[in-house]
């Protein structure tokens, strides 16, 4: 009977009785959290298993894991992406992860050679994933056009293409314009760019060519020369900071009203915006050419000093400009109602087109998304929770997946994504980068997961742990 009993016990544990459970041990659990998932627009209680650097379930049955953080009363969603984002250093990249971004592209610029740039910040390490553009003004520098007030002659132009297609045959997301910079830049330059990222299924992404409400040279004649490219060659385009670049609401909702018209039309065009109401650039910059103050309705005291906060004057300016010497600076012209008819658009995404270096910078490299979520979503009611976390991770993932296929797995909260997660207090999150003093992290994160690393651990960042991986483009 005795040995009978073992036999019994013995297979009960090789064969267990139908309907047994067998529980899984996860690497981390992220239990009893509100759950939202911008894909499925699922939003409710439940448990997150991931294994490795993968999501494997999200669930209502009780899961074991490791690792298990209690997200009751918090938000768990898919980290953050930040589509036009600065901050491509260890220190950049922590005020990053400390705002909910797990990952930042630069999608405004980028360098020539896109390999040295890959592997150098592989040999860093980031907190973050990361990924570029080939930068058109960096491909003017290297062909020789150092003049912003020239265009390209025939023979510098073909080995700019060269040199863009070998940079994203390297792995470069996209081309990244700043139009505006280099006011000589020809509508050939432009087109034949756009005509390459078209023909290797990349997307281009730009800073248009003139800037503010002033016509006949303003933000809506830039907005038309995106859309007239992008329907000439196919090419997904995406203005970038809508609201910087049209400043007043009546902007913003004319270039709107062009962009929604386009694509309902078959131009794939989109725009993002960020919550400031100031943007930044170099004084050195054509941004302050002659006409600066009718073109953005500014004067010289609306313009503050990245490094000390110093507002300046008109002598000041000038010294300043005059010096040689780049000086970055923060520039308040941009309005409330710009920004809300921006980023409540549902074309329009979140991104910060910041990063925080030498602990200097705008606040948007700190706190953008951290703003969002206070002053769009909690406080302002211009945006629901879900349309929030869509703009800031769904829909940047989706405008870059026939770039970088990695991103099919980004941006969302499912079984098989990355398991990129921030898990936040909603009542409690907000961002605490100012103008003075932006080098400060965002409050009420509480976790924040990258590759199945957790980077922000109970607020705090985790020393040592650098699980970024680049963000490649493939192209087609």
């Amino acid at each position: 009977m005795h040995l009978a009993t073992h036999l019994v016990t013995a297979l009960a544990l090789i064969f267990p009785a139908a309907g047994a459970s067998q529980e899984p041990i996860f690497d981390l659990v992220i239990r009893g959290g509100r759950v939202i998932d911008p894909e499925t627009r699922a939003d409710r209680i439940g448990n997150v298993g991931v294994r490795g650097s993968t999501v494997v379930t999200v669930t209502d049955a009780p899961i074991a894991g490791t690792r298990v953080i209690d997200a009751r009363g918090r938000v768990v969603a898919p980290g953050f992406i930040d589509i036009l984002s600065g901050g491509f250093t260890p220190e950049g990249s922590r005020y990053k992860v400390t705002d909910g971004v797990t990952s930042i592209l630069a999608m405004h610029g980028g360098p020539v050679n896109v390999a040295a740039w890959y592997d150098s910040l592989g040999r860093r390490g980031m907190h973050v994933n990361y990924g570029t553009t080939v930068g058109h003004g960096a491909l003017r520098v290297a062909v020789g056009v150092t003049d912003r007030e020239k265009a390209a002659t025939d023979d510098q132009l073909s080995e700019m293409v060269r040199l863009a297609r070998r940079a994203i045959l390297e792995g470069a997301v996209g081309i990244g314009f700043g139009v505006q910079y280099t006011p000589g830049a020809s509508e050939e330059e432009i087109l034949s760019l756009f005509r390459l990222a078209a023909d290797l299924g990349v997307p281009a992404h730009l800073h248009t060519r003139f800037l503010g409400p002033l016509a006949p040279e303003n933000s809506v004649k830039g907005v038309q020369e995106v859309i007239a490219d992008a329907a000439a060659t196919g090419v997904s385009a995406q203005v970038v900071h809508l609201n910087s670049i049209s400043v007043v609401q009546r902007g913003v909702e004319t270039a709107l009203e062009l962009i929604a018209g386009a694509r309902a039309r078959g131009i794939d065009v989109m725009a993002d915006a960020y919550p400031w109401e100031a943007g930044s650039t170099g004084l050195e910059s054509a941004v302050f050419d002659p006409g600066w103050q009718e073109r953005m309705s500014i004067s010289y005291s609306d313009i503050e000093l990245v490094r000390n906060g110093e507002r300046l004057t008109e002598a000041t300016f000038k010294q300043y400009r005059e010096d040689g010497k780049p000086d970055g600076v923060v520039i308040h012209f941009v309005t409330k109602g710009a920004n809300v008819a921006a980023l409540t658009h549902p074309l329009v995404m979140v991104a910060s087109d910041g990063g925080i270096q030498d602990g200097r910078g705008h606040p948007r490299g700190a706190g953008t998304f951290a703003k969002i979520l206070r002053e769009y979503v909690r406080e302002g009611r211009h945006l629901s929770l879900m349309e929030a976390i869509r703009k800031m991770t769904l829909m940047p993932a989706e405008r870059l997946v026939k770039a970088a296929p990695v991103m099919r797995r980004k941006g969302r909260l499912s079984p098989g994504a990355d398991a990129d997660i921030v898990v936040f207090d909603p009542a409690r999150v907000r961002e605490r980068a100012t103008y003075l003093n932006p080098a400060q992290y965002s409050e009420g994160f509480d976790y924040v997961v990258v590759n199945g690393v957790v980077v922000v651990d109970g607020g705090n960042l985790t020393d040592g742990a650098t699980p970024g991986r680049p963000i490649r483009g493939a192209p087609q």
